[in-house]
This record gives structure tokens, sequence and C-alpha cells, in this order.
């Protein structure tokens, strides 16, 4: 990964794709690990888009050591790349694992991330995503959408949509006719990484195929929210791991 060529794209384009930034059989494993694992399965819960498909979704505040999702929330690869786009050191907000199902599988509004966590007393929009394809993303199975360049924008004020809170359809519609549609179709192991103004969403999931994805969400220092919120934490001090070790432990956890 060329980190020059990253960050331009990130600071224009609003994203970047890191292609293999993880190996397929990596994915694969974690794959399994994660159709297996019964906390996870048990805590996600639903949201349903305006027409009232469901996509679930399974979210953790906390790192435990002893999980895969973990070493790659802390992984060189993930966390120092968010610092090098980000221009500051930063720290774990929060991650979820992404289940949508095949047929059933909802969509997701436009949104920004920034649009939500705005109200847990971030300042400034210098937040960012990453989301790492553990299933193929096709635009049959409902991969992810972004208006290049959107996040030049600004927020946009985001309303309640069935279960989601969704953009400003108004702004949404005279975005599209500014700013170029991209489907981000993806193999396993490829990473996007996204600003928190990005304009991005999701289709239903009409296919056989299921799609899960990890997306790894990280705040800067120097936005610690003023506000000390019951969902997402307050900065902490960040430990990343190197590639090897965080290889070790993911082909440790997800082989057993």
């Amino acid at each position: 990964m060329n980190l020059a060529d990253a960050k331009r794209a990130f600071e224009i384009d609003g994203f970047f794709l890191a292609k293999g930034l993880f190996h397929p059989d990596t994915m694969h494993a974690l794959l399994r690990y994660a159709r297996s694992d019964r906390a996870l399965v048990d805590s996600a819960y639903v949201r349903r888009d305006a027409t009232g498909g469901e996509s679930k979704l399974s979210l953790r505040n906390d790192l435990d050591d002893q999980s895969p999702y973990t070493a790659i929330v802390r992984s060189q690869r993930v966390a120092g790349t968010m610092t090098h786009l980000l221009g500051d050191e930063v720290y774990h907000y929060h991650h979820k694992m992404m289940l949508k199902e095949p047929r059933v599988g909802g969509a997701w509004e436009w949104h920004q991330d920034y649009g939500y966590w705005y109200s847990n007393g971030c300042l400034y929009p210098d937040m960012a995503s990453c989301l790492i394809a553990v299933d193929r993303a096709t635009r049959a199975n409902g991969c992810l959408q972004v208006l290049r360049g959107s996040h030049t924008l600004g927020r946009v004020d985001h309303k309640t949509t069935g279960d989601q809170k969704g953009a400003d359809p108004v702004r949404v519609v005279e975005a599209a006719k500014r700013h170029e549609l991209i489907y981000c179709e993806m193999e396993p192991g490829d990473a996007l990484f996204f600003h928190g103004n990005l304009l991005h969403c999701s289709s239903k999931n009409e296919s056989e195929d299921p799609r899960w994805s990890l997306i790894c969400c990280y705040n800067t220092k120097h936005n610690d929210p003023y506000l000390t919120h019951g969902r997402h934490p307050n900065y902490s001090p960040l430990e990343c791991w190197q590639d090897d070790r965080v290889d070790k432990v993911l082909y440790t956890l997800c082989t057993e």
C-alpha cells in the first residue's frame, strides 16, 4: 500500500480501497469463526430499512485481546493506516460485524457516520471507518455504495427512516447529481477506508450469497468527545500490533 496515494485519495474522494489488505484464507477462517461465535450471533440486533427489510449487526465498544476482531482493530495495517489518513493518533471508537443474509438482508439508507457520532459530543468530523470484506461483496448482495467526494459537503441533517437514521433525502438527491456514485465491490480481505462525512448506503441483498463484513471505527485523540457517552468510549491509547503478531493471533484463534 502506498500511503501517500492512500491519503491523497482519502482527502479528495473521501475513501480509499486497499485491495488484499488481508489474505483471503484469513477471511475465510474469520468467517468460520464468526458463524460459530454464539456471543456474536446472540448479541446481533436488527435494523429495518424504510421498506421493512432487515439487516443485522453486532457491535462492540470494548476490546478483548482473545478475540480475532480485536486483533484486526489493533493491526498496524488498519489502525496505523488510519493514523496516517487522519493525521493524528487514533483510538478505537467501536467495531461491528454486519450480517447481511441472502434474500432477507435489508438496505442501509444513505447516511454519514458522523451524522450519528456528532450527537455523541465529537466536535470535529475527524473520524473514519475501515470496512473489511469477510464475504465477497457485489452489487447483487448489497455492497457498499458511496458518493465520491461527498465528505466535502460537511455534516448533513439525519432523520429517522424505518429503524435507521438517514441523511436528508433532498440533500442526498442533490448530492448525487454532483458526486459520482461508486459501487464498492470487494473480494474477501479487501478493505475500504472512508471518512466520517462520506455519504454511503447499501442495497438489499437479493442474491443467494451472504455478505458479512467487519467495520472498525476510529476517532482521533484531539477529537475526544466533550460528553461521556454511554455507548461509545472516550479517548484511551490504542496499542497497535505489528502484522506478524496479528496474523499469528488470527491463525491461532480462527483455526483451532
